[in-house]
């Protein structure tokens, strides 16, 4: 299949007035594009005879030059690439300098590739000491005011980019003698996070050595860089070259050969640069619910949650086995698919659907991922023979019905995700072949449960039907080239979604204070992946934005909110020189420019499409990005010459392919109806909690003391225990009805006062009929259902319904957990500043009498849930007149009892409330059963063995 890859060729005579455009014919071979006539070298061209040495250096440095070329009639000057990355939000400048130094004019090319993802902002160019300048305009406009100059006789071009992985930007300049001639070339990009980190590609093809050679990439990540690497494509003579100085949140990677470094051997006259530069890291991420960054008046939510067990996968592969799929296409396909089958889980559902102008079925039902499955499947497509035509509508239909009919037998997981990855190299050609009939079709009859994603090998695929169709069932299309490297692009993204985490997110901001915000609901969220939102302050100053997420795990409802200052990063911008002050603005019109053009894409009618592209047009005027709705105008203010710099084609697989959307069919952008702070119906739907901050509970906390209300007697009784540090003691057991809560021993960091201090370290709560735990630390919470996990964090407030349960954490203060409405456990938080000489964080745990225990609970805590009888009395006054004494009866003993105060640190965690008690010395003894060190127990979620 040939492609039409338009190139603006620049023109220019000593009076710069001439300019036309060369479409160059280019046929695909094997999947690589070859020309017809003789292909350019990429990067700035020069000729050039034979190259000798001298040494010359220019007055303000901006022009030092490690060698001159005797016989060199164009000489590169410099060729630099600078990146700017702030918070994942990248601008990159490519600049290069030209010196003819002859007296005849020369040719040179600009040739840059730029990565699909990123929108030109800005495109400069000098010749002859006349600056052509871009401004971004209507398309229509900036084509009208570029064919006046071309009538007029004036300066006229148009420059277009095409590609594929990349964009190619190229203009070949006539360099009129004796002079210079620059080029600057402006883009932006929001880096995605795809297999847990993000990635930028630089690519570097000068085409001819060059003097000064230099590329900086600075990155600034507020929230800390987790790991940053970075390798090349450019040959191992550059080896050690790329250097790399990280801090905490920031780092430089700059990379500067010298000429003799840049050539392909010590006597070459040739270039070895002709590759890539590939910067690779992450964040990172202590909140589960994300990253709030406000600055400028606009916020970006970065979204990406971790230590969550993975949802099970119901899976339906569709293979095009037509004819054209025959040889290197169906061998790497074979290839991928045996990976991704090894890479299901047991508990994951599957099947194959193989199609051409027939429908096979490896089965026509969800079976169980089982290893003897797994190897049934690997034959089956190992044996399959590829002839044919294309049944995409037939094909697609069948993996629905598939889903539809386990769905309404009951045989899909409630909480599992459902997904159909087709795999086709063509456009139908049997059945229905009329793509908007298949696309209504598949809409039709796909469940709101169902996703569908389609891959399209090569480049006879109708893409955009593919994008479009993916779109609009919560998926997502991806071109994977039919070369050598198809099976490890097709692996790789089988690796994107093979590890959902979350279904149904949704994310709710402060009020009246936030409008214009992006796509807020997805359907899925896969692990190494991330959701970024953005929207505007509607006043740019409130103290505090927050936010909630709302969202379906493996086992959970979860509810987490994040909070963050409003004005604390524009304070941080200020301080640092390499970054970009007004990145959330950019970002947020990146990002609403991206999910526009897939509404439209997916626009039911002329009217909505038309609407869509004012307000794309409107954003990107303001913002100056070259869309598919715009145009970049270059022109002289000094000559009055024109230059037009143009969009691709309208289709997200040009350069504007950004974020990808795998969700709902995004919503238009308009401004919420002020209703509260978080105005959803979720927030109205979230759990009733028993509230303990104001009701009398039974508590061990600090050192450890023992606070037990007794609400028959009216009498509140304390004590203190001195167990050993890393000791496990009983609070309750329940054995009847399956409860255990222990507490784990911990010590301060040094005597005090010649007392060694101990605390609660870690609380255990095990409830062994539902076979769940919670494991709650003072540096995290961790709930278990059987063998999976869900991890929460101190630092964030969140809330988290499973089962029978739901968990509320109140960030860096307690958490609540509470068990069918009627039992309910508060886990109290200290924290101690970091460099505290003897202190160290710890926990306090604290019960209502109102739990429902059996007649068998017992421990620590738990004996006291059924009140024994007290009675005080003899009260008189001891040595201390604060602190009188009494005469305690209980369980038969009589005890000598103290009045005095302990702390209750509920709703002042620093100071606690003062509660009076009687105080019982010797560890409780007497009103405890027997000694305290009876209630050590082995582990965590262990219960007590009573005599």
């Amino acid at each position: 299949m040939k492609h039409l890859i338009l190139f603006a060729w620049l023109l220019f005579t000593s009076e710069v007035q001439s300019l036309e455009i060369i479409a160059g014919d280019f046929a695909e071979l094997n999947g690589v594009e070859v020309p017809r006539a003789q292909r350019h070298e990429d990067g700035p061209r020069v000729n050039r005879n034979t190259y000798e040495k001298r040494q010359k250096r220019s007055k303000d440095g901006e022009d030092e030059e490690e060698e001159d070329y005797a016989d060199d009639q164009v000489i590169i000057q410099s060729y630099k690439v600078k990146s700017i990355i702030t918070s994942r939000f990248a601008e990159t400048v490519f600049s290069t300098k030209v010196r003819n130094k002859e007296s005849s004019a020369q040719n040179v090319e600009f040739n840059l590739k730029i990565p699909k993802g990123a929108y030109i902002t800005n495109f400069t160019m000098t010749v002859n000491d006349i600056t052509f300048v871009g401004s971004v305009q209507e398309k229509n406009l900036a084509r009208r005011l570029y064919e006046e100059a071309r009538t007029q006789g004036k300066a006229a071009g148009i420059i277009r980019t095409y590609g594929r992985e990349m964009e190619h930007f190229k203009a070949d300049v006539n360099v009129p003698g004796g002079s210079k001639i620059s080029f600057e070339l402006y883009c932006q990009e929001l880096l995605q996070r795809r297999l847990g980190f993000y990635e930028q590609v630089i690519v570097l093809q000068p085409g001819s050595l060059v003097r000064q050679f230099q590329v900086d990439v600075y990155i600034f990540e507020p929230q800390g860089i987790a790991f940053l690497e970075t390798h090349h494509k450019l040959g191992a003579q550059f080896d050690g070259l790329i250097h790399i100085t990280k801090g905490e949140n920031k780092a430089h990677l700059t990379f500067k050969p010298t000429v003799d470094q840049q050539r392909k051997c010590p006597d070459c006259h040739d270039t070895a640069i002709d590759g890539s530069i590939v910067v690779k890291y992450d964040v990172k991420r202590e909140l589960n619910g994300g990253a709030l960054q406000i600055s400028d008046g606009y916020f970006v939510h970065f979204f990406a949650p971790v230590n969550l067990p993975p949802l099970l996968k119901n899976i339906i592969f569709v293979i095009d086995v037509s004819g054209s799929m025959w040889g290197i296409k169906m061998k790497q396909t074979v290839e991928a698919m045996a990976t991704i089958l090894d890479d299901l889980r047991p508990q994951d559902q599957f099947t194959i659907i193989d199609f051409n102008h027939n429908i096979r079925f490896w089965s026509q039902y969800l079976v169980p991922a089982t290893p003897v499955q797994i190897a049934e499947a690997k034959k089956y497509i190992e044996n399959i023979q590829p002839n044919g035509g294309t049944n995409i509508n037939e094909a697609i239909l069948s993996a629905i019905q598939i889903l539809t009919h386990a769905d309404i037998h009951g045989q899909l997981d409630p909480r599992s995700v459902s997904l159909i990855i087709m795999v086709s190299d063509g456009d139908p050609t049997v059945g229905e072949i009329k793509l908007s009939t298949i696309q209504k079709n598949v809409r039709r009859h796909m469940q709101e449960n169902f996703s569908l994603f389609c891959l399209g090998i090569g480049f006879d695929v109708d893409y955009d039907f593919l994008e479009r169709i993916a779109l609009e069932n919560r998926g997502e299309a991806r071109r994977i080239q039919a070369n050598v490297n198809a099976s490890s692009q097709l692996k790789d993204f089988y690796e994107e979604v093979a590890t959902p985490l979350l279904r149904q997110i949704e994310m709710h901001y402060g009020g009246e204070n936030v409008t214009d915000v992006t796509q807020k609901t997805f359907d899925k969220y896969f692990s190494g992946s991330e959701l970024i939102i953005a929207g505007r302050l509607t006043n740019k100053d409130p103290s505090i934005l927050q936010s909630l997420v709302t969202a379906n795990s493996a086992n959970s409802d979860l509810r987490l909110e994040v909070e963050s200052p409003t004005d604390e990063l524009d304070k941080i911008l200020a301080k640092h020189q390499y970054v970009l002050p007004h990145f959330t603005k950019q970002l947020w019109a990146f990002l609403t420019i991206q999910q526009l053009l897939a509404d439209r894409a997916l626009a039911q009618s002329g009217i909505q499409k038309r609407n869509i592209t004012s307000r794309i047009l409107a954003l990107a005027l303001i913002h100056q990005f070259v869309t598919p709705v715009t145009s970049m105008l270059v022109e002289s203010k000094e000559t009055g010459q024109r230059l037009l710099a143009d969009s691709p084609r309208d289709t997200r697989n040009g350069c504007c392919t950004g974020t990808p959307i795998i969700g709902k069919k995004i919503p238009s952008i308009s401004i919420p109806k002020p209703n509260g702070v978080f105005p959803t119906a979720a927030a109205q739907k979230a759990p009733e909690l028993m509230i303990l901050d104001r009701t009398p509970v039974t508590s061990v906390d600090n050192d450890p003391h023992f606070i037990i209300h007794l609400p028959k007697s009216k009498q509140v009784v304390c004590f203190n225990i001195d167990p050993q540090p890393g000791k496990i003691l009983s609070l309750v057991s329940d054995p009847i009805k399956g409860i255990a809560i222990n507490g784990k021993v911990i010590s301060g960091k040094k005597a005090k006062n010649g007392k060694l201090n101990t605390y609660f370290g870690i609380i255990g709560l095990h409830f062994t009929k539902l076979d769940l735990s919670f494991e709650i630390s003072t540096e995290k919470i961790l709930l278990k259902d059987g063998i999976q996990k869900t991890l929460l964090r101190w630092s964030e407030n969140a809330m988290l319904t499973h089962a029978n349960f739901v968990i509320k954490v109140k960030r860096n203060t307690n958490v609540t957990i509470t068990m069918d409405r009627d039992m309910v456990f508060l886990i109290l938080l200290h924290r101690v500043w970091k460099n505290h000489p003897t202190n160290v964080d710890f926990l306090g745990f604290y019960t209502p009498p109102t739990n429902t225990f059996s007649t068998s609970v017992h421990g620590l805590i738990g004996q006291f849930t059924h009140e024994p009888e007290v009675n005080v009395y003899n009260v008189y006054a001891s040595s201390d007149s604060n602190n009188p004494q009494a005469t305690m009866e209980v369980k038969g003993h009589k005890i000598t009892v103290t009045r005095g105060v302990q702390k209750d640190y509920r709703t002042d965690t620093v100071n606690g409330t003062n509660i009076h008690c009687w105080f019982i010395h010797n560890s409780g003894k007497g009103f405890i059963d027997g000694h305290f060190k009876d209630y050590l127990v082995p582990h965590l979620h262990s219960f007590l063995k009573r005599p």
